[in-house]
């Protein structure tokens, strides 16, 4: 792209007006999972994980494909620190491959699997750049079987995360126990579009259970090995929305916002999971049936709380109906969803991703404002830890990606963010720490494979070095960050 053009004047106009706006010491950094990027399936006695075995099952991932190689970042290492460094990052989070440390889930540490990490530690350290390690983003081990239906995977995760805690507990700054568990209830457990593709629909709330045991087990396993860092863990937030006035729908919504938001939050910060009360306490009766202990083990004091955000959810009665949405398979070939008594509906008034999702920013502060109107001074600091959009990403004859949706989406959600805690925002209250950036780099989007992309940079799949090209947006980041 030609930098005199009025597009480009009118990216890097922002890009200096917005660094002008960033609070001091809000930090700003990128996002990746170990799974979605790694490669190395078969590398240094990696073991395999469900989604291994997930990517093998026909007709599973949109476009057949697997992540066996992925961006190939295990070869890349070294490129890929150089991008963090010159983007300017001040965090990089990135998870340990749980498969690639403990082949078997249990037992002593993969040394072959240690040194990848301790490479990129030092290469983090040595630039600068402060990590953000999860210890777990979706790629349970294949050889725990029942994976989180079964109680004891977490009480192997707690040594897990204690044995990572000696070795790793003096480099890391931050700490990110598990990723998103509700996603991984839901699509994996519930429904069945991700691993281990269980279609158990609310049967699968002992594996939402089980994960945020799993959490409580290891922040002690973590403080018991002494780590320096601070400890938090990240769900996936979303605000929720009712279609109609209809009571049903309104029943629906409170549901919907039960199962994803409060079902992950209240144990955690608060020691208590939701009152299920109301016309689905029948489907919620698991939650009556929580062992005391158990809560006290998830309730564990946090240094921080970290926050996914994509998008806010419109919900409405009765099952899904058969539409077909960008990434994902029509409902119709998705039997279970058709199955739940909610669906979700769309936002017309907003643009959407390349996923569908609705491209909303000013969800964001109300987000936030949920937040701490529910949790109050039991909220710690939260950081944003993944945010971003996919886009239909193409190399133009120069070899440039011009991705202007991307930077168009960063900008308002991150003006959004800022202006939402300032004095007299919406959420003031809230002690933002910063926000991340999903991805660094294009990668396997489960389900959907590489048919969608969320990377500031682009990666060429179909060459097998897996050659990088900076999008615009990174340039743009850049600037904002250098801006400063």
């Amino acid at each position: 792209m030609n930098s005199n053009t009025p597009a480009s004047r009118a990216w890097q106009h922002r890009a200096s007006e917005l660094g002008d706006r960033l609070p001091t010491g809000f930090q700003i950094g990128t996002a990746t999972s170990a799974f979605q990027i790694e490669g190395g399936a078969r590398d240094g006695g990696r073991g395999e994980s469900s989604w291994d075995a997930f990517t093998r099952a026909p007709g599973r991932i949109l476009d057949g494909q697997n992540a066996s190689i992925g961006a190939d970042h295990v070869t890349n290492l070294t490129e890929d620190v150089t991008l963090l460094t010159e983007l300017g990052a001040d965090i990089y989070r990135f998870s340990f491959a749980w498969p690639r440390l403990q082949p078997d889930g249990r037992g002593s540490l993969n040394r072959s699997g240690l040194a990848f990490y301790d490479r990129l530690l030092d290469q983090l350290l040595g630039s600068g750049i402060s990590p953000m390690a999860t210890l777990y983003h979706w790629d349970t081990p294949l050889a725990l079987r029942g994976g989180w239906l079964n109680r004891d995977t977490a009480m192997r995760f707690g040594d897990y995360a204690h044995q990572m805690g000696e070795v790793f507990g003096d480099r890391i700054e931050r700490w990110v126990t598990i990723a998103d568990p509700a996603t991984v209830m839901f699509n994996g457990y519930a429904i069945g579009v991700h691993a281990p593709g269980e279609t158990l629909l609310l049967g699968a709330l002992p594996a939402g259970h089980h994960q945020l045991l799993a959490h409580g087990l290891a922040v002690q396993g973590l403080r018991a090995a002494d780590v320096s860092g601070r400890i938090g863990l990240s769900n996936a937030h979303s605000p929720v929305q009712s279609a109609t006035d209809r009571e049903a729908d309104r029943d629906a919504a409170a549901l919907y916002d039960l199962l994803h938001n409060r079902l992950f939050a209240d144990p955690v910060l608060l020691g208590r999971y939701p009152d299920p009360a109301g016309v689905f306490e029948n489907e919620l009766r698991f939650l009556h049936e929580i062992e005391p202990d158990d809560l006290r083990t998830i309730h564990q004091p946090l240094d921080f709380y970290g926050v996914d955000y994509f998008q806010p959810t419109r919900v409405a009665a009765g099952g899904a109906r058969p539409v077909s949405v960008p990434g994902e398979r029509p409902a119709e070939e998705r039997p279970m969803v058709n199955r739940l008594p909610f669906h979700v509906e769309a936002f017309r008034e907003h643009p959407v991703t390349g996923f569908g999702w609705p491209n909303a920013p000013e969800y964001l502060p109300v987000l936030l404002a949920e937040l701490h109107e529910r949790y109050q001074k039991a909220l710690p600091p939260v950081y944003l830890t993944a945010g971003g959009a996919s886009y239909p990403d193409r190399t133009d004859a120069h070899g440039a990606v011009t991705d202007l949706a991307r930077i168009d989406y960063l900008a308002e959600h991150l003006v959004a963010a800022v202006d939402a805690v300032a004095p007299g925002g919406p959420a003031e209250g809230v002690d933002l720490r910063g926000y991340l950036v999903w991805s660094l780099l294009d990668g396997f989007e489960w389900a959907a494979g590489y048919t969608q992309r969320f990377g500031l940079v682009y990666v060429d799949f179909t060459d097998p070095s897996r050659p990088r090209t900076p999008k615009l947006s990174y340039r743009w980041l850049q600037r904002v960050l250098n801006s400063r």
